[in-house]
């Protein structure tokens, strides 16, 4: 083995797998298998197979996943990592978002959501309609989830850092679908990252188990009736799986267990035998490293009973943003087109927000919407996020260079650089290989680096 794991673990998973706790720990003479998930709000994955810039092969039970050799490529120092084309994600944590059956125009959270690999596939699933909102309760960790999310092309989350109790108090049965992939003490991930070993054995299985349990009656009083709620661990640990899954069937009888739409030949059952549960948490997936190629992740899917009605919060009335004429300007450049009134200003930024938010006053937003912008005397400054948010085709002055070019790169780390073709002076949208990266601004061929500093290619 690569290295040694804990006893008291060793021993416990002996008792849970018999026979196959042999098969379980020569698992862990292999390395971990690495992953990205296509973004398919920018590209599909068939698009993305064709201009890969590593080499990549399919992960079978996730439609937009792909596997490749860490040990020979660094997909995450390509321009189309910059261009938000992709998420690096080990492969078994793409399937709770995978699993959660979002469609565009529904309410989505995702509760406990930094860096944010499950919210961008959720964002990309809602395709810019409905609402979702991604929380964190660390605020540094919540900037990362931010990032990510912008960097993707999200236009419709709201970024929140808050306890799940007092978001729960404004969102009460506001949400279509939650996701809650729960704070677990990490058994799942001991050979992609040995260090949490040592979380484990100072925390063990029961902390995180409490800490579960406090988290979970919020996500279901937010839940609609009707709606779907999807928790998942990156831990073997029964206690924080079936044994929290028995908790919430108990304790909330308006819960079931539903049947994931998502199926794979290495997926194996949930065992209410280990925790005397009830037969229906056998529709829970189990992933075993040493059935199929990803790291330990348990997913569960539950319904609330009932049906939604028309309305269950009373949607925020924003007051619309007078803009500058400056504003104004640049965003009849823009082919798409956004709705005034959805459109307000905090200190001269101007956000666009998502359509039937609640009133969301005193909660730590980090971003509500998409930062358009900001105004400024005499001229305007097209954001970051915006820049990503669109398709090249959707302005009107476009520089585009192949992303092997050099000036991509001197771009990238926040240079400027000469155009080799003609564009018009003011801002500009460099885009390798057609894909938006961020904004320049240009004169007499000259194009001013715009791109966003703390973002830049190390």
């Amino acid at each position: 083995m690569a290295f040694k794991l804990p006893e008291k673990f060793e021993r416990r998973m002996k008792e849970l797998l018999g026979a196959e706790f042999e098969p379980f720990e020569k698992g862990y003479e292999t390395e971990h298998a690495a992953g990205l998930r296509i973004n398919t709000m920018k590209l599909s994955a068939d698009e993305f197979q064709k201009l890969a810039p590593v080499p990549i092969r399919k992960i079978p039970w996730i439609s937009n996943g792909f596997y490749y050799d860490a040990d020979a490529a660094q997909p995450a120092k390509h321009p189309y990592y910059f261009a938000g084309l992709y998420y690096i994600q080990e492969p078994s944590a793409m399937t709770p978002a995978a699993v959660l059956p979002v469609e565009p125009g529904d309410r989505v959270l995702d509760l406990c959501a930094a860096p944010g690999g499950k919210s961008t596939e959720l964002a990309a699933k809602l395709r810019g309609e409905g609402v979702l909102v991604s929380n964190d309760i660390s605020n540094s960790r919540a900037k990362a989830l931010l990032k990510n999310l912008e960097l993707f092309g999200t236009r419709n989350a709201v970024i929140v850092s808050e306890p799940p109790a007092k978001l729960a108090e404004r969102f009460t049965g506001y949400f279509d679908k939650i996701l809650v992939d729960a704070p677990c003490s990490g058994e799942g991930m001991f050979r992609k990252s040995p260090a949490i070993m040592k979380n484990w054995e100072q925390y063990g299985v029961e902390y995180y188990r409490k800490l579960q349990r406090e988290i979970l009656p919020s996500a279901v009083k937010m839940l609609r009736p009707g709606g779907m709620l999807l928790y998942s661990t990156c831990t073997f640990s029964p206690e924080e799986d079936e044994d929290t899954l028995a908790f919430l069937l108990r304790e909330y009888p308006e819960l079931s267990m539903a049947e994931p739409a998502l199926s794979y030949e290495g997926f194996a059952p949930g065992r209410p035998e280990w925790v005397n549960g009830p037969e229906e948490i056998k529709k829970a997936i189990r992933i075993w490293p040493h059935r199929m190629e990803g790291e330990g992740h348990f997913v569960a899917l539950l319904q609330k009973s009932g049906e939604a009605k028309e309305e269950m919060q009373s949607a925020e009335q924003p007051c619309p943003a007078k803009l500058s004429e400056e504003a104004k300007e640049f965003l009849e450049r823009l082919s798409v087109r956004f709705a005034p009134e959805r459109i307000i200003s905090r200190e001269e930024r101007l956000y666009y927000l998502p359509e039937g938010l609640p009133q969301l006053g005193g909660l730590r937003i980090l971003r509500s919407g998409l930062l358009l912008g900001e105004m400024k005397k005499n001229r305007f400054e097209p954001s970051q996020a915006l820049a990503c948010a669109l398709k090249a085709e959707e302005y009107d002055n476009c520089y585009s260079l192949p992303a092997e070019d050099a000036d991509i790169i001197r771009y990238l780390k926040c240079e400027t650089i000469t155009a080799k073709e003609p564009v018009r002076d003011g801002f500009v949208l460099v885009c390798a290989d057609g894909y938006p990266l961020g904004w320049g601004k240009a004169s007499n061929g000259v194009i001013k680096n715009k791109y966003l500093a703390g973002w830049r290619m190390m």
